[in-house]
């Protein structure tokens, strides 16, 4: 092959292969285009990025519910045994200076500085009580209400988790009378004129102008949530809806609200003579005093804050429901709990009758009887919808410890001669997470 041929043939292969390359690197844009349009398009609709559960507004949450969770793994704070300490110091205090009072409560701040110091005195009525700042270390501080308010419920009382405000519930003192004034003997008729008058370019005599060591704050004729600042200060009320019982607060845990039960008076009785514990309509309240109305049905748990402080969770007899609380547009999520808490009670009172039998044949008695027992409490060819479960209760608590994890605990709750009873307390878990995106 010549010269000119053998060039010739180079110059076509290397064509080709400039050829295919280019085209080759056309398709490869091509589909970078249409890849970044894609994805530009998917983006402006739905973002489908992992969120943090604070993005995720309440009604786009899934759920997986786990019954029975084992007890031993829980907090202690969860256990009904645990019994709240009295501080040390501060009760060595009321046993050597203040005997005559009953110390009830001391709440130290979350930084570990102070105590709030709940105590009754001498012919209070039943339930109230009074209110005295201390140091953690035992030394008094001040008083903190004024003579005409009272604090009721006393398990509500608490710090802000900042350490830097106090909140209680309290109601007009109907039994405080204001300080008399003393007589002026100058104002009687009867008093004996001075021997001698005070020339008339004399000073005037100065009138008294030392104020209340506690300034007055406005009271009510139904309990309200009050709060002060962390030295015992600017105590006001919260809530100012006289008629209203507000019985329960839970501060969030970024202090930026709480989330309270409060009822009206006639369901307050109407609860207490069921022997039922109370239940209010749950509502969130700023420090400004503005309140919102999570719902108009009464909630027969104290709210549960999540702890990044954007969402509170309340339950309404079997259901869960979870409330949005930082977005400009609330939405809220109902977690229907009847029908798996009914499936699992069942399985939880056979296994119960299980056990029963199991420690009968032990003992030598008859487990035949056993066995006809459990079959006519929970008859297995009826549908779990119809039997009755005896551990099959409505919700009573809820503890939200992380994220992602919300305890559920069911039980038995009846108040009798002011002692709560309480059976059958179960607790569960509600697995939370964001609702998996459609992406067709």
């Amino acid at each position: 092959m010549s010269y000119l041929k053998k060039q010739s043939e180079h110059f076509r292969r290397g064509c080709c292969a400039a050829g295919r390359c280019a085209l080759i690197v056309c398709l490869a844009l091509l589909l970078c285009v249409i890849s970044g349009a894609g994805c530009q398009q998917l983006g402006e609709g739905l973002n489908v990025r992992p969120r943090a559960l604070r993005d995720v507004p309440a009604d786009r949450l899934a759920f997986r519910f786990e019954p029975d969770v084992d007890v031993g793994g829980l907090p202690a704070s969860f256990t009904d045994e645990e019994v709240e300490e009295l501080l040390a110091p501060i009760k060595a205090d009321f046993e050597t200076r203040r005997a005559e009072e009953r110390l009830l409560r001391t709440i130290v701040s979350p930084d570990g500085q102070r105590a709030l110091v709940l105590y009754e005195m001498a012919e209070m009525p039943e339930g109230d009580f009074r209110l005295d700042l201390y140091s953690s270390d035992g030394t008094f501080i001040r008083n903190v209400l004024p003579p005409d308010i009272s604090g009721t419920f006393a398990q509500s009382a608490a710090w802000s988790p900042d350490s830097q405000q106090i909140a209680f519930i309290g109601i007009r003192n109907a039994a405080a009378q204001p300080t008399p004034t003393p007589p002026d003997p100058l104002a009687s008729p009867d008093a004996a004129l001075p021997a001698t008058t005070a020339p008339t370019d004399a000073a005037p005599l100065p009138s008294a102008s030392a104020a209340p060591l506690i300034a007055p704050v406005p009271t009510f004729n139904t309990e309200q949530i009050y709060v002060g600042d962390r030295d015992g200060f600017g105590l006001r009320p919260l809530t100012t809806r006289d008629g209203l019982i507000y019985f329960q607060f839970v501060w969030a845990p970024d202090a930026h609200a709480v989330a309270a039960l409060a009822c009206k008076e006639d369901e307050w009785n109407a609860r207490r003579t069921e022997n039922k514990t109370p239940a209010g309509r749950p509502r969130l309240i700023t420090p400004d005093g503005r309140e919102r109305l999570l719902s108009d049905n009464l909630a027969d748990t104290a709210p549960a804050w999540s702890p990044d402080s954007s969402k509170v969770a309340t339950a309404f007899d079997t259901d869960v429901v979870i409330y949005d609380v930082l977005t400009a547009a609330p939405t809220a999520a109902v977690i229907a709990l009847r029908e798996p808490l009914l499936t699992a009670s069942t399985l939880y009172d056979a296994r119960l009758l299980q056990k029963a039998g199991t420690e009968t044949t032990a003992n030598g008695n008859n487990s035949a009887a056993t066995k006809k027992i459990a079959d006519a409490t929970i008859p297995e060819a009826q549908p779990v919808a119809v039997v009755t479960a005896l551990s099959f209760n409505p919700v009573v608590r809820l503890e939200w410890t992380q994220p992602e994890t919300l305890f559920v605990q069911t039980a038995f709750l009846r108040i009798y001669k002011t002692e709560p009873v309480r059976n059958y307390p179960r607790w569960h878990v509600l697995h939370l997470s964001p609702q998996a995106a459609v992406l067709s």
